[in-house]
């Protein structure tokens, strides 16, 4: 045992303090109730609801011969702990707002949550669906990892990692709320988030750099739960690492908590959730020592980790429990009495906590009126009224990021469902507003002297983009609509942020994602800052706005559009250098619709659809094939493909003017894929950048007017006497030149062209 841990044992529990109704309060807020006045259960009836519970998750497996019963058998005593006497919750109003939030980061123990949210009266979760678990029903409610749409469950988890982020993200929104509208004699938000996790998390990159801010910010009212039980699917977890976690926990801000037997000492248990509740410093971590698969002859075995345990196994395990070998899929009334009291006891907390409320309503009236609001989901403000008009913006050459900031600072400043961030970036990205305070914790004093406290909404993620999506999708999915959160990095570090990002998405959580440095304009950085391909996996994923504004007013659109979208995350994608500005072209509305005439032209010969911090390509190509070639083009501006989609078929027929003999091309520099549905040819990237100087990166990778134009020529002329009919099936990439000095150098980072 690491000497940092504190052992828990039964002894003494029933003289700490257990939090079920709020009739006491720490000075953290949080509630407390004395374990006298719950009364434990039995030793004997607590261990035959372990056996039938672990009797439940082997039929539930061995029914489909599918499922993970491994981790939910060796984790019941933690979920009786946890559902009969630690959490709040109200089983009959899954939205219940200071209920306590729980995520279960190992997503493949679903089956544990699911059995808790049907023993303990969760109206959705009836017996009939708890047994649909992979079957193949359409219109389960027990998917294979757990899925927010479902009643009871907070945040999707799955990928490793996650949920303990989505935690910590929770944590803090209870943290800032709190901190917000708590009032002397209301803790209107004092409620726990609770997150289980196995080994597994604790090896993932992501899962480290949520402990770190959590332990950094001191979130008290955060305990992580752990399902030691030293099982991974290659084998035991020494294959792979060695270190002592409760020292790095303890070295990472966290009190730690050590639970010996885990598999059925329920009373130790209750004790260390109790501690953490009551703990006013840091967040906690409890090691609770498990068994995988407990009572399967494979316990302690990878083998009992994926797979159901075979019909022998589970009736020896039902033998040995001296329950019926014959009966699957039994729950006894005993045992649904033994929970059920949660029902009255979440119903009588609503009601105290409804009655609290129509009193603080009375005594701070204005502060109640805006926490209803939050409550609901709703601004606080008409956030549109603080969009810069179009005469606001400049109109000299302007990095579209400081476009972007000039868009968003007046919201962040003026709207307090705003909570903004930069994974260390605030003299990059500007998102930084005049009088911001930081969301830190209050006792902290930074030797550079920026500190703030829990009502801040500037978030330091440090270099952590992988958790700031990630922990920002706890925030949003704390009560949708409540926290608007906006994350910000170079677009090149998205990549690092990619599974968090996705995640937002299947989850439909709103979160908005400011990607600055999004070209190779980026320049002397370098390939290693010049995404080229990244824009393709952002404009692939579903459920999300990849939008991608070519100058301010643009950029207007954009966030009027990723705020406007409730149930989906954005992000917006501007560029590092100057780029110029088309007050006499460009249009908010134009960009909310996805795509837009940005210049028209009677019988056009080409369409060149611009996008982004290349649309000065576009525009000066048009101009070029003008007076030196006679080649009439019209302009299309492109930043949203999905906002396009969305449209009717007449308007995007007549933006792209399907049905005309005029081919059609993408000037952008990023890999092509994707274009080639609304493109017949295109001026793009097939290469990594280089590190130049940015007014000469682009001239490296033929980005010029004239060379644009001399490749545009020729297709219109083929178009003319071959008919447009020529090019389709057939899209043809228009940039190849440079791919020969680069290709024949090597590596497209080594070598420049004479």
């Amino acid at each position: 045992m690491a000497p940092s841990a504190i052992t828990v044992s039964a002894n003494d529990v029933t003289h700490l303090p257990l939090q079920l109704d709020g009739k006491q309060k720490g000075a953290n807020g949080h509630s407390a109730q004395n374990v006298e006045d719950v009364q434990l259960e039995s030793h004997d009836k607590t261990q035959y609801v372990l056996k039938s519970y672990r009797c439940l998750i082997a039929d539930l497996c061995e029914q489909f011969n599918m499922g993970h019963p491994g981790s939910a058998m060796g984790m019941a005593a933690i979920g009786v702990a946890l559902w009969k006497y630690a959490m709040k919750y109200s089983p009959k109003n899954a939205n219940f707002f200071n209920r306590d939030r729980f995520v279960l980061s190992n997503g493949h123990a679903c089956l544990f949550q699911y059995a808790f949210l049907h023993l303990t009266g969760y109206k959705n979760m009836t017996f009939e669906q708890l047994t649909s678990y992979h079957s193949d029903r359409w219109d389960s409610y027990c998917p294979g990892h757990p899925e927010i749409e479902h009643e009871g469950i907070e945040v999707t988890t799955g990928p490793l990692g996650q949920g303990i982020a989505n935690a910590v993200g929770l944590a803090m929104a209870t943290k800032h709320l709190g901190a917000v509208y708590n009032r002397p004699g209301y803790d209107m938000v004092n409620n726990m988030t609770w997150v289980t996790i196995g080994d597994a998390c604790l090896q993932e990159g992501l899962g480290m750099e949520s402990i770190q801010l959590a332990g950094h910010w001191k979130l008290d009212n955060l305990c992580v739960i752990y399902d030691n039980n030293q099982i991974t699917c290659d084998g035991s977890v020494d294959i792979c690492m060695a270190e002592d976690v409760n020292m790095k926990m303890r070295a990472s801000g966290f009190e730690v908590l050590e639970v010996e037997d885990g598999n059925y000492d329920v009373e130790s248990i209750v004790k260390a959730l109790i501690s953490a509740r009551a703990n006013q410093k840091r967040p906690t971590f409890i090691n609770i020592k498990t068994t995988i698969g407990v009572g399967s002859v494979n316990a302690n075995k990878a083998a009992v980790h994926g797979a159901p345990l075979g019909k022998e196994d589970v009736a020896s395990i039902k033998k040995n429990y001296g329950m019926d070998v014959e009966k699957t899929l039994q729950v006894s009334q005993d045992v649904y009495d033994f929970f059920r009291e949660a029902v009255p006891r979440g119903e009588q907390m609503e009601k105290d906590w409804n009655a609290q409320l129509s009193k603080y309503s009375k005594d701070h009236p204005e502060l109640a009126a805006d926490f209803k609001k939050r409550i609901k989901g709703e601004m606080l403000d008409d956030w549109t009224k603080y969009v810069p008009k179009k005469e606001d913006f400049p109109t000299a050459p302007t990095p579209s990021r400081k476009s972007a900031g000039n868009v968003c600072n007046p919201l962040a400043q003026k709207v307090g469902n705003f909570m903004v961030g930069t994974a260390d970036l605030t003299p990059s990205v500007n998102m930084a507003w005049k009088d911001k305070v930081d969301f830190q914790n209050p006792d902290l004093r930074t030797a550079c002297g920026i500190n703030g406290d829990y009502t801040g909404r500037y978030i330091h993620w440090g270099i952590r983009e992988h958790a700031m999506a990630s922990v920002s999708n706890g925030m949003a999915a704390f009560q949708k609509g409540c926290i608007l959160p906006v994350t910000s990095s170079f677009f090149m570090f998205y990549i690092y942020a990619a599974p968090g990002v996705r995640m937002g998405a299947l989850q439909s959580l709103q979160v908005i994602h400011i990607a600055t440095h999004d070209s190779i304009g980026t320049g002397e950085d370098g390939p290693t800052h010049q995404p080229i391909e990244l824009a393709s996996l952002y404009r692939a994923m579903p459920n999300f706005l990849y939008i991608r504004p070519c100058d301010s007013e643009e950029a207007a659109g954009a966030f009027i559009s990723a705020v406007g979208a409730k149930n989906t995350p954005s992000m917006i994608s501007v560029a590092r250098q100057n780029v110029e500005q088309y007050p006499q072209h460009s249009s908010r509305d134009g960009l909310q619709r996805g795509a837009y005439v940005f210049i028209e032209e009677r019988n056009a010969d080409v369409t060149l659809i611009g996008v982004g911090a290349e649309m000065c390509f576009a525009v000066n190509t048009r101009k070029v094939l003008k007076e030196k070639h006679g080649i009439k083009a019209r302009i299309v501006s492109f930043p949203c493909q999905r906002l396009f989609e969305e449209q009717p078929i007449e308007y995007k027929r007549e933006v792209l003017q399907y049905r005309s003999n005029a081919p059609r091309v993408i000037i952008e520099a990023y890999s092509v894929n994707g274009w080639e549905r609304y493109a017949d040819a295109g001026f793009s990237m097939h290469s990594f950048g280089h590190s130049l100087p940015r007014e000469y990166v682009y001239g490296r990778f033929n980005f010029d007017a004239d060379k644009i134009a001399a490749k545009i020529k020729p297709l219109v002329e083929d178009v003319r006497n071959n008919g447009i009919e020529s090019l389709r099936g057939e899209f043809r990439d228009m940039n190849t030149d440079y791919e020969r000095d680069v290709f024949h150098s090597g590596f497209g980072t080594s070598h420049v062209a004479s």
